[in-house]
């Protein structure tokens, strides 16, 4: 493949994959409980994975976001109450977020509300072919992130 083949297609993988993630938001932000944007079902269903606490930097690192836009999501889960933040015991100048139980019974109902627009959409393209397109997706996440 010479040169001009290889950056259209580069321009073709990425132009597909953008345009992908605007109607995936676009469909997951009409479905979602009122007042939970996808940042915030993010955040909740990555806590609610790892187990556990993390640092507001540990969540902002996860999520290749600045401090400053995973705290703006914070703040809100903790005003909805989705949310617990506490000092850390052994550095007071951090934090420390965990999921509280209205937070996990919030993410029941969003994870309740898209798995039909996600089923949906994985039954049109076939189960097979969507587990052979996830190993591809993973490594081209991995190289993106080294």
């Amino acid at each position: 493949m010479d040169e001009t083949q290889s950056n259209a297609l580069a321009v073709a993988l990425f132009g597909e994959i953008m345009t992908s993630d605007q109607l995936i938001r676009s469909r997951l932000s009409r479905v979602m409980p009122k007042g939970m944007e996808i940042s915030h079902f993010a955040v909740l269903n990555h806590l609610a994975h790892t187990g556990g606490e993390r640092s507001p930097a540990q969540l902002a690192k996860s999520f290749h976001v600045t401090r400053g836009a995973i705290t703006n999501t914070l703040s809100r889960l903790e005003w909805a109450g989705y949310i617990h933040i506490r000092p850390d015991w052994e550095d007071a100048r951090r934090k420390m977020v965990s999921i509280s139980p209205s937070g996990r019974m919030a993410l029941d109902v969003a994870m309740s509300a898209i798995t039909p627009m996600v089923s949906d959409l994985i039954a049109d393209l076939g189960e097979d072919r969507v587990r052979a397109t996830l190993p591809v997706l993973r490594e081209l996440r991995a190289k993106l992130e080294a």
